[in-house]
């Protein structure tokens, strides 16, 4: 258990604009991705502006948590995840939790990942956590509305893995035939105000690291992030209108042999009487890609300090420990 205590000010995660990265200059591309290195080698967290996703897409994403969570509760439990051969739907608070050996999480959740029909090879093979989709019933709009987010979703991702390649002393295209069919989770949640009986250390989402490669969080004005940085202090990462919040996994950690810190994160609920509503989008290589220690980070004849793991493999993997499946 990982007991709470304070953070402090955020003056450690940077603001990093993209807008050079879109150039067609190569130099301004790299000046990007040597701010992602540097910040990649500390917390690993890092907010992303002028990223180009529309700021009425932005609203629309958060004004759909806010009424996916206001529908009726019969609703909602008519699409428990639990129902799912690869819990996509509700989750109720108290399904998950993120840090191991403290109470369950306070919060909410809807979850959609890569909608596979019933014959897709994944799926006819039993890949875990490969399926359909559950959407509400009788609201078409709310699948359409979502599914435009995810496209500009996939576009920061695949535009991210180019810089985190550049950043890496890699070609730009490095990961490209993991991104042809990436992987990714998006969720919606909603975190209550922090109960007054609430048990010992429980709080919205548990200290925890992501477990892919990009995590890319949509916040709405509340605040409740908090993030270990590299000295083990604890510190706020409060919302910064027009930006995303972007977090490093545990792949990344094996794909720069350690160099990059995937750090420890949490969410505290808040206590202004209101509720609190996020999206983060995890943005992985396609299933079976296999990460590995990039080789600009060994010299000859030298042994990576992470053994090579599939995406798929990897995640399916936590899934089972933080839902307490069986193995």
């Amino acid at each position: 258990m990982i007991i709470y205590t304070p953070p402090k000010p955020a003056d450690t995660i940077p603001v990093i604009d993209l807008a050079p990265s879109f150039s067609k200059d190569i130099d301004a591309r790299k000046a990007v991705a040597w701010e992602i290195h540097k910040t990649a080698r500390d917390t690993g967290f890092f907010y992303i502006c002028n990223h180009g996703v529309p700021a009425d897409l932005v609203e629309g994403q958060l004004a759909l948590a806010r009424e996916f969570f206001a529908l009726p509760l019969a609703e909602k439990v008519a699409l428990d995840a639990r129902k799912s051969p690869c819990l996509r739907g509700y989750e109720a608070p108290g399904l998950q939790t993120l840090d191991d050996g403290s109470p369950p999480d306070l919060k909410e959740g809807f979850q959609i990942g890569c909608d596979l029909a019933p014959d897709h090879p994944h799926v006819l093979a039993g890949v875990p956590n490969c399926g359909a989709n559950v959407w509400p019933n009788g609201r078409p709009e709310f699948r359409q509305r979502y599914e435009a987010y995810v496209d500009e979703m996939f576009r920061v991702g695949r535009h991210l893995m180019a810089l985190l390649a550049l950043s890496l002393d890699l070609p730009e295209d490095f990961f490209a035939e993991g991104l042809e069919e990436p992987l990714f989770n998006s969720r919606l949640l909603r975190y209550g105000p922090q109960p007054e009986d609430a048990a010992f250390n429980q709080m919205g989402a548990g200290a925890h690291t992501d477990w892919g490669m990009i995590t890319i969080l949509l916040q709405d004005d509340i605040g409740g992030l908090e993030v270990e940085n590299a000295a083990g202090e604890w510190i706020a990462a409060p919302p910064i209108p027009g930006t995303f919040v972007i977090n490093l996994g545990e792949m990344v950690r094996v794909l720069s042999n350690g160099l990059y810190h995937a750090n420890m994160h949490r969410v505290l609920n808040n206590h202004s009487g209101r509720d609190r509503f996020s999206v983060p989008t995890f943005f992985d290589p396609s299933y079976f890609y296999e990460v590995r220690c990039a080789p600009t980070l060994l010299e000859d004849g030298a042994e990576p300090k992470y053994p090579a793991t599939t995406v798929g493999g990897h995640i399916a993997d936590m899934y089972r420990k933080t839902y307490g499946l069986a193995a």
